[in-house]
């Protein structure tokens, strides 16, 4: 019998599925019932998948390759690759906010009505309120060369890439749920707070062991696991978020809850 989690018969994209969440995210579909799984990524995972796509979501003519070698149609994508600010700022710019938007765009008439599209944001793309008309012009730039241009002219804002990459991923999602929802299609994101991934040590360097250390301790002293956030996309995809649209789903143990009502203390930080 069929349920609101099910995922049998299904088609899925996933992006960046050799490890970490997406690996989880894998397994998680397989215990849903086993759908047919397509991935996209530059090394082969070794889950459960239908087929494998060789893809650098960095490189526009290798994502272009890949959407075209997907046959409508699909039931759900999952942008889940990322990377961090470890790689020079246009990389990080490009795989990140650029490689997701064009695959998302280049898929959506392949996805069947009543499908959604789950991106992987993160809890340090939040600031966009600050900024919100420079990330809405931002995101607004169609070719790459410009948006890399308007990254160096506002490289104070994009800094080394990563949390506004991720900014753009947000406001992007909330934007882009009205076209979406025209062709009947969701789109929502999560964005997890650290994650015990192999990305972790990169970030360690990039936002200093020490933050990633104290944001841990605020919410608990545990660290999400990539299953927590597989199971927190597969929600998305699912029936059971059918009403659920232009949502930036917090996956942070209460993190973002607490620094909106004043609540973390920033003593370890001193």
């Amino acid at each position: 019998m069929s349920h609101c989690f099910d995922y049998a018969d299904k088609r899925v994209v996933i992006t960046g599925a050799y490890s970490g969440v997406g690996a989880a995210l894998l397994e998680v579909l397989a215990e849903l019932g086993r759908p047919e799984v397509i991935v996209l990524d530059i090394k082969q995972p070794d889950g459960p998948i239908a087929q494998f796509i060789e893809t650098d979501m960095g490189k526009a003519s290798s994502v272009e390759s890949a959407i075209s070698a997907i046959d409508a149609p699909i039931d759900v994508l999952f942008n889940n690759a990322g990377i961090a600010a470890t790689n020079p700022v246009e990389d990080v710019m490009a795989v990140n906010w650029l490689g997701l938007r064009q695959l998302s765009e280049g898929l959506l008439p392949k996805i069947r009505e009543g499908g959604a599209i789950a991106n992987t944001a993160s809890i340090a793309g939040g600031q966009w309120p600050g900024h919100l008309q420079e990330v809405l012009e931002c995101i607004a730039i169609g070719g790459r060369e410009e948006l890399f241009g308007w990254c160096r002219d506002h490289a104070e804002l994009v800094g080394d890439g990563y949390a506004f990459s991720k900014e753009c991923v947000q406001v992007y999602t909330m934007k882009s749920a009205k076209h979406s929802l025209a062709c009947r299609v969701r789109t929502n994101s999560v964005c997890p707070a650290p994650i015990d991934t192999p990305l972790l040590p990169d970030f360690n360097k990039t936002m200093t062991e020490k933050t990633m250390n104290w944001t841990i301790d605020q919410i608990g002293g545990t660290i999400a696991t990539p299953r927590d956030i597989a199971m927190s996309l597969a929600f998305l995809g699912s029936e059971a978020s059918r009403y659920v649209n232009g949502v930036n789903l917090n996956v942070d143990m209460g993190f973002s809850a607490f620094m909106t009502t004043g609540q973390l203390d920033f003593s370890g930080l001193a």
